[in-house]
């Protein structure tokens, strides 16, 4: 019997592929429209971890316009939103210990967060998840969807879940389940930034090919404990400048939430050109600036996490649908560069693909491709603030931070998003390292376990868990590459790129080896984006395996 005749299937009205923003707005909506004309509809939502909410990792100021939309009394239904911005604070940190605050007269009109709130992102969607449920939605947790399947016709007709109880090598352990067949008239991509499985149908489909190269950053996130005297609830304060130089697009944030904790974190652009440069280590130094470390002193670090983001903006777009099935939220790349936000996009273009869908198996059009989704989104306020926002990425790209900065205000401020030209940036973000022996190294100093802490440790308070028998989800192209071209050519970068020390150059015999620590992995994807060579793909381990944001 072949691996495939021995997977169950079920069938579906329409399948959603991840329990993020997106994928749960998608799922609410289908629902909304269902018994708003007393209908049936059958959903289901497939997401890779443990639990809703357990790989969501996000900043996160929110801002609240899609799910007014989604749920207009959401505050009276217990919505985990509920610490108001107080006050915007911009520093530029011009030095180690120096810097100076941007008057927000001179900020750009979209960094404001009047009206925005400070909140879990994953607690959202946890409650997202409990809506969905009440109205009838399944939702599988801990199961990852390793494959899209394909009909005759090459049209996309739903997805497979991975295989469950495999060892290192391949064969069938005597835990072994196989894998589910979720099979539905459309499916819902909603992966999250980088979604290997919306990757490859942007492949297939040739959806990118009108678009840029996508542009990411890498965030890296802590929560803490802060003593009550320094706690500001509703306070975002916002970082640019050091400690990165003006050729590294970056900046740090501090959101002061509820019960006196704070979400700081850092992102730093994946364009950057230092192969010796370490995100991770660029974030540990920044909490040192005294404008940082003032709250920190005397605080406990109580949560860790990191995650891609993506950040071409609206010339990075693909095209959203194809037979069978469309794409959603940041795996399409809705994120909104200026505002750093992307949360509210995901929401509303969950909502538009969901209402998409309704209408077309309504009118029993399941085989057709869903171009009136491409056409929502045009006319909506999701593309609108992407027009207006398209030349802050690739400003920054082509003038550096300051000078990038300083057109930003210029074109949201007085020209309101609307000047009439778009700037481009076609160079992909795992093409710009430069040569490891023309660039500085970089001295980073040595965790001292208060303020500033190592990897591991850090990947301890991500509650991150694999299987440890089970074939790497992450795999090479050529074995042979890390060693004999990324090492001498880039001192290979993934030994500093990755959040969690999953990479290392080890000695073995004399004769360095490339080793991979994969049950480290928190799922940021950062190394399937950033190796020169593209070389590591990063594929779905197990299901329910990988980090645990608990309130992250």
């Amino acid at each position: 019997m072949t691996e495939q005749s021995e997977r169950e299937s079920m069938e579906f009205d329409v399948v959603i592929v991840g329990g993020g923003p997106a994928g749960l707005a998608a799922a609410c909506r289908l629902a909304q429209l269902a018994e708003a004309e007393g209908k049936e509809i059958s959903v289901v939502v497939v997401e890779k971890g443990a639990e809703i909410g357990a790989h969501i990792l996000s900043g996160n100021v929110f801002e609240p316009r899609a799910l007014d939309e989604l749920y207009p009394d959401w505050e009276k239904e217990g919505a985990p939103v509920r610490t108001a911005v107080s006050g915007d604070i911009i520093h530029y940190l011009t030095g180690q210990q120096k810097s100076m605050r941007v008057p927000g007269l001179f900020l750009p009109s979209p960094m404001h967060n009047k009206g925005n709130y400070i909140i879990s992102l994953g607690r959202l969607c946890q409650w997202l998840g409990e809506k969905a449920e009440a109205a009838g939605i399944n939702i599988f947790p801990g199961f990852a969807a390793s494959e899209v399947l394909y009909g005759e016709d090459g049209r996309v007709t739903g997805v497979a879940t991975s295989d469950m109880g495999v060892g290192k090598d391949g064969q069938q352990k005597s835990s072994y389940t196989p894998g589910y067949e979720l099979l539905g008239r459309y499916t819902i991509f909603a992966e999250g930034v980088r979604g290997s499985l919306s990757e490859e149908l942007m492949t297939k489909f040739d959806l990118r090919k009108d678009a840029d190269p996508q542009h990411y950053g890498l965030g890296v996130k802590e929560v803490w404990e802060i003593d009550p005297e320094k706690h500001r609830e509703g306070l975002v304060v916002h970082t640019m400048g050091w400690p990165l130089d003006n050729r590294t697009e970056g900046g740090g944030f501090l959101y002061h939430a509820s019960d006196n904790q704070v979400f700081l974190g850092f992102i730093v652009a994946l364009n950057y050109r230092n192969p010796h440069l370490s995100p991770f280590q660029e974030f540990q130094r920044w909490k040192l600036h005294p404008k940082i470390r003032e709250y920190l002193d005397g605080g406990k670090r109580i949560g860790y996490g990191a995650r891609a983001v993506n950040k071409g903006g609206l010339q990075s777009l693909p095209e959203l649908t194809f037979p069978g099935g469309m794409l959603v939220g940041c795996g399409a790349g809705f994120l909104n560069g200026v505002k750093i936000k992307g949360a509210h996009t995901a929401i509303k273009t969950g909502m538009l693909a969901a209402e998409a869908a309704y209408q077309a198996i309504g009118d029993d059009k399941a085989d057709a491709r869903l171009t009136g989704y491409d056409e929502a989104v045009k006319n909506s306020w999701v593309y609108d603030e992407l027009y207006r926002s398209r030349n802050f990425g690739p400003a920054l790209h082509k003038l550096g931070t300051f000078f990038g900065a300083a057109f930003t205000f210029i074109d949201q401020n007085i020209f309101r998003g609307k000047l009439p030209f778009t700037l481009r940036n076609a160079h992909a973000d795992n093409d710009s390292l430069e040569k490891s022996a023309n660039a500085a190294p970089i001295d980073y100093p040595k965790p001292d376990g208060v303020i500033t802490f190592d990897r591991l440790s850090s990947v301890f308070l991500s509650s991150t868990n694999h299987e440890e028998d089970q074939p790497s989800h992450l795999r090479l192209k050529d074995e042979s590459i890390p060693v004999s071209y990324n090492l001498p050519e880039f001192d290979e970068p993934a030994q500093r790129y990755c959040p969690a020390g999953v990479y290392e150059i080890v000695e073995i015999n004399g004769q360095p080896q490339f080793q991979i620590n994969a049950s480290n992995c928190v799922h940021c994807k950062t190394c399937d984006i950033k190796d020169p060579r593209q070389n590591i793909v990063w594929t779905v381990p197990e299901g329910g395996g990988g980090p645990n944001y608990s309130g992250m």
